[in-house]
């Protein structure tokens, strides 16, 4: 965008375009390839929000957080069958805000000034995901949480292998587990996935930055439950597709809320980590336009023919 664009206009002019906006054409684009070689190709300040979730030591991740194989290493020890993705070590988060730092800062080049970034993250590094996005420039404005309470695997390991292994008599180790009283690693029943909601910094106030980009303020007659919007969003997760193996699949409902939320009809959205392309589908069903980035070649696939059988129903 040349500098002549950033002007602020004359409010006469301002106002106009704020009613009678021109609505770009909406499309779908899907790119195969790394998120850090691939966001600057985009045109700077031509997305208006940023839809996405992050890969961040998920089961059946490797240690560089790509879809794991038959070989993908195991951590080892006492739980034998934790993937090394899950397995606790605090050098994750640091690699992680560091990760996102980057990535962060490729992202906020692309968005208009106020677009929003909406940023998935596991709760015990949530805190991380928000402070690469602000090292990158963002402004951290809120958190969410997505509220699921079907599919909700507890993630707490028993201690009694531990017991069993020791050089002690049946008594004894029966006297251990009676004191254990079936406590197990800190990790309660998960029911959410965090979100941060990041913001590029805008041009002069709130209502300047509005008229200039039709972005920064936020759509509150949107409801996903017949309520006002909140900070909780509570939307079931999705049963997989026969042909979608994706290890994370988000609700189409939930991201079609997003959108609505923070972005406006034939806006562009991007998702630099595009998955098996629920926001692609999210910004079509919503009149939106939208890039999408995906490293992995098999999940684009998926994606297109999610996409595909989309545009056969509305037909």
């Amino acid at each position: 965008m040349t500098d002549s664009h950033r002007v602020l206009l004359e409010f006469d002019q301002a106002l106009t375009a704020a009613v009678r906006p021109e609505t770009p054409q909406v499309f779908i684009n899907l790119v195969t390839g790394d998120c850090i070689e691939k966001l600057p190709e985009i045109d700077a300040e031509s997305v208006h929000l940023i839809v996405t979730d992050p890969p961040y030591y998920l089961d059946g991740l490797d240690t560089d957080w790509r879809k794991g194989t038959g070989e993908t290493p195991r951590a080892t020890g006492a739980v034998g069958g934790l993937p090394v993705g899950m397995k606790f070590d605090p050098k994750q988060g640091r690699d992680l805000q560091a990760f996102m730092e980057q990535t962060g800062a490729l992202m906020l080049d692309a968005l208009v000034p106020g677009g929003f970034a909406v940023v998935f993250s596991q709760p015990r590094l949530a805190h991380r995901m928000a402070a690469g996005l602000e090292d990158a420039g963002f402004e951290i404005r809120d958190l969410f949480a997505w509220h699921f309470t079907q599919r909700a695997q507890p993630k707490a390991f028993r201690m009694e292998h531990f017991i069993d292994r020791m050089d002690k008599s049946p008594m004894e180790k029966k006297q251990l587990k009676r004191q254990l009283r079936g406590r197990r690693t800190p990790q309660l029943r998960p029911q959410f996935e965090a979100m941060v909601l990041a913001q590029k910094p805008r041009q002069g106030t709130f209502f300047d930055n509005y008229l200039l980009y039709r972005t920064g303020l936020i759509d509150t007659g949107v409801t996903l439950d017949g309520k006002a919007p909140s900070t909780v969003m509570t939307v079931e997760k999705p049963q997989k597709g026969k042909n979608n193996g994706h290890m994370t699949v988000k609700p189409v409902r939930l991201i079609e809320h997003l959108i609505r939320l923070f972005s406006e009809p034939g806006q562009v959205v991007l998702d630099p980590f595009l998955g098996s392309g629920t926001t692609a589908i999210a910004a079509h069903r919503t009149g939106r336009a939208c890039i999408g980035i995906e490293i992995n070649s098999d999940y684009i696939n998926i994606a297109e023919e999610r996409l595909e059988e989309l545009l056969q129903e509305a037909q």
